[in-house]
């Protein structure tokens, strides 16, 4: 009789085990549940990514207002359900013996040059804007930037997520729509950069960037028939770089024409 009850109560308790688990995971389901809806409330529209790519250098009389164009762009992010990442690329054409901008690249008058080819534009020019490879326009144009945002954003594109690692980066890149051969691209961007020093045009004026291109290198190609592909990717940062102000840029980009396929980032 003794272990009929002992054997009772033993079945009891652990009936009770079993029902506070249950209740613990159905409360735990519906506080995940509810935190999705918070981040993805149902019916809100997924935003549309475009990247805006402005080619400029401090040596240039009229990039200014491209500049702060873009700033504006960046930190306002004024088209509806799309979000804008920009990258200033600063060339290095506008450079001579005696002054530098100090931002500036062959690489990026090179990426230039090859977007002038393309979109047979005759010359390369600052400031211009391009926007997802495709449109370019002169580039302190408002109005032009917006509409060109607002259509490029009616394009689908592949999903790329960056996520850190105990090494750097993992970037997982799905859903990548039909294509001819393209490469992915990571760029290191610095916002907030000032210079006051004397310029090739002007003594002494003061300038100020975001989205500044520190670096920019490709992560690997991806043939014309690949929807999917997965990299690691380690990350150097110079001592003179402010980590608060870095933002990790990855896009996938058509070798030919130059499309954008995709593009994310995040903060370093």
């Amino acid at each position: 009789m003794r272990g009929f009850l002992s054997n009772g109560f033993s079945a009891i308790a652990i009936g009770f085990l079993w029902f506070g688990f249950q209740v613990v995971q159905a409360d735990a389901q519906a506080m995940q549940a509810q935190a999705n809806e918070i981040k993805n409330p149902a019916g809100a529209a997924k935003k549309s990514v475009v990247l805006l790519e402005l080619y400029t250098s401090e040596g240039c009389p009229t990039c200014p207002p491209a500049d702060a164009l873009l700033a504006r762009l960046e930190r306002e992010q004024p088209v509806a359900d799309t979000e804008i990442i920009t990258l200033a690329l600063h060339v290095d054409y506008w450079n001579s013996p005696i002054w530098k901008d100090v931002y500036s690249s062959p690489l990026f008058s090179r990426r230039q040059q090859i977007y002038t080819q393309a979109l047979k534009t005759g010359q390369s020019y600052t400031p211009q804007m391009i926007v997802d490879g495709r449109a370019e326009f002169t580039g302190n144009n408002l109005v032009k930037a917006q509409k060109t945002i607002t259509d490029a954003a009616k394009t689908s594109k592949a999903r790329i997520e960056i996520t850190p690692n105990a090494d750097g980066y993992k970037i997982g890149i799905t859903g990548i729509p039909a294509h001819e051969n393209a490469t992915v691209f990571l760029a290191i961007t610095e916002d907030n950069l000032a210079t006051n020093r004397k310029s090739k045009l002007k003594l002494n004026e003061k300038a100020e960037h975001i989205s500044v291109v520190r670096e920019l290198k490709s992560l690997g190609m991806l043939a014309a028939a690949q929807m999917n592909l997965e990299i690691e990717t380690a990350l150097q940062i110079e001592p003179t770089w402010k980590k608060d102000n870095l933002k990790l840029v990855v896009f996938v980009q058509e070798n030919a024409s130059r499309r954008i396929l995709g593009v994310s980032r995040v903060k370093i």
